[in-house]
């Protein structure tokens, strides 16, 4: 059995505009399958793609607070003159610049048209060949605790862990990476910025989900309703939602 990320899901009062500036943002195509907007590689929509982890916005009601959220993309630049291009291309799309408490970095923070942070990076080998998007980036207290729960909880393979940093990515060597940062402060608001896993064809969804309480994921109730996916929380309680099989 084995879970693989396959979206980062993004809530926002205009689904379509907020989803137009992604698709924008990363070189991609906007796709509406249903109510929600989905963002993935040019060519027609295939989900879940093979390579990319994708971007899904779906409408809610309720506005953003100010609280910054504990999930954000970092996106990769190749050269110093395409993160600049990069920065003012955004800005005219609708980003904004972001304080976070950043400070003098070489990267660029930003804020998408509904206000979720996100950074524009200098160039760094590393992320020479994950396409646009570098890495999905989650704040937390312990990355070593996070590296024991995410490295059984998905199928990616463990890069690094320290005590401030621990990184994954596809055990193909393929797409994003996922990095836990360790972070002052704590969680307390639902993200706008959450990840959906999804069972591989053939894998027992109810099944991985117990596998993941007993890994010590939590139930979360947002008021999702009567609806074909799981919401849970890891330990330090970051949401997240196991997807029905395709």
């Amino acid at each position: 059995m084995a879970l693989r990320p396959v979206q980062v899901n993004v809530k926002a009062l205009d689904a379509s505009a907020v989803g137009r500036f992604w698709a924008e943002a990363l070189g991609w195509s906007a796709y509406s399958p249903g109510v929600t907007t989905y963002v993935g590689p040019v060519g027609g929509l295939v989900w879940p793609d093979p390579v990319a982890v994708g971007v899904d916005v779906v409408p809610v009601p309720e506005p953003r607070t100010t609280t910054k959220n504990r999930l954000h993309l970092d996106l990769a630049t190749a050269s110093a003159a395409h993160q600049a291009e990069l920065v003012e291309r955004l800005k005219g799309l609708g980003a904004t610049p972001a304080d976070v408490g950043q400070g003098d970095v070489p990267w660029t923070v930003l804020a998408d048209p509904e206000g979720n942070e996100f950074c524009v990076l200098e160039p760094r080998e590393i992320y020479r060949d994950t396409g646009p998007i570098a890495a999905v980036v989650v704040d937390c207290a312990d990355p070593r605790a996070m590296a024991r729960f995410w490295g059984d909880a998905i199928d990616w393979t463990l890069h690094e862990v320290t005590d401030d940093r621990a990184v994954l990515r596809s055990a193909r060597g393929v797409g994003p990476y996922l990095e836990f940062l360790r972070t002052p402060g704590v969680k307390t608001v639902p993200d706008r910025v959450h990840l959906d896993l999804l069972p591989y064809p053939g894998d027992d969804q109810a099944a991985e989900v117990a596998r993941l309480r007993s890994l010590g994921a939590t139930d979360l109730d947002l008021g999702q309703g009567d609806v074909p996916w799981t919401c849970l929380a890891d330990p330090e309680g970051h949401e997240f939602c196991v997807l029905a099989p395709s």
